[in-house]
């Protein structure tokens, strides 16, 4: 076996961390894997021989490269929620069978980091993502953090605990009763296909925010209330011929189906029993990229 295809055989074994890493800092799973590519580029351009730990470089290279394509994305709006043309944007989903993650899955999403997470980590500005995503996330020593912003490690601890704030403050900690928590959505699901507004309104935290992002071909909305979303929800629920339970990223959600075409995504977030979030993709573009295998017959 020559050096290079040695190299090639050391750094696959650490993908998919480096790949749970760029899925953390950029929401998108095929910039993620632009992101691990060029950190492959890096590594092999290097003098792999004189890194004594290849985990925590290639860790590091991919936050730099990351960090870098955060700042060169389009200059976001006062709300980061919506891109540059006011449009909802959700960071892409992980679909997988209501019984269970893969273990490559696994991987990608070990401590449960759901839709609600991923929503709150598009707000934080690029060197607090990726402070409190390296430290808070992956465990990297803030010196280690530090040189890739160009900051000192008192510098980057700040950062990661404003990040810790805004995450702590939004985003409630994971209900261990998974059983619990599909039972809130199976709830949802057969009081919207049901047309039972009350039964709806019910399950739902009176402050709810449902997000959607249809991308260029459909209006993406945000809207606020239990009434409104309920009725929303009862709206949707006609033109849908199935729902599917799936769990998104790691916990439970739906995907709605219209002739054999998924029609959108759907991630609960909720909190003592009631849904306080829903996020939905129906962006057709990136639902045809998404893996909804787990939704095929």
């Amino acid at each position: 076996m020559s050096g290079t295809e040695l190299l090639a055989r050391r750094f696959e074994e650490h993908r998919p961390h480096l790949r749970a890493v760029a899925y953390r800092m950029l929401g998108s799973l095929s910039e993620a894997e632009d992101a691990v590519q060029e950190a492959w580029l890096r590594l092999s351009r290097s003098d792999a021989d004189a890194v004594e730990n290849l985990g925590g470089w290639l860790t590091t290279v991919v936050g730099r490269v990351c960090l870098d394509m955060l700042r060169s994305r389009a200059t976001r709006r006062e709300d980061p929620l919506h891109d540059q043309d006011g449009q909802v944007r959700l960071p892409d989903p992980i679909v997988s069978a209501a019984d269970g993650l893969d273990p490559e899955q696994e991987i990608l999403l070990a401590d449960s980091v759901g839709i609600a997470l991923m929503v709150v980590l598009e707000t934080l500005a690029p060197a607090e993502r990726l402070a409190f995503v390296l430290h808070d996330l992956f465990a990297v020593p803030f010196d280690e953090i530090a040189p890739v912003l160009g900051r000192s490690a008192a510098a980057t601890r700040q950062l990661a605990s404003r990040g810790r704030r805004r995450v702590q403050g939004v985003v409630p900690p994971p209900d261990p009763d998974r059983a619990r928590l599909r039972a809130v959505a199976d709830a949802f699901l057969a009081a919207a296909r049901d047309g039972d507004f009350d039964a709806l309104v019910a399950v739902l935290d009176p402050e709810v925010v449902a997000r959607s992002d249809g991308g260029a071909l459909r209006p993406s909305l945000m809207r606020r209330g239990a009434a409104e979303v309920a009725s929303q929800a009862i709206t949707f629920a006609r033109i849908a011929e199935v729902a599917r339970p799936v769990l998104v990223n790691g916990l439970p959600g739906v995907v709605a189906l219209a002739e054999g075409r998924a029609l959108s995504v759907m991630a609960f977030t909720v909190r003592d029993g009631r849904i306080v979030a829903l996020d939905i993709l129906n962006d057709p573009e990136r639902l045809a990229r998404i893996d909804l295998s787990a939704v095929e017959d």
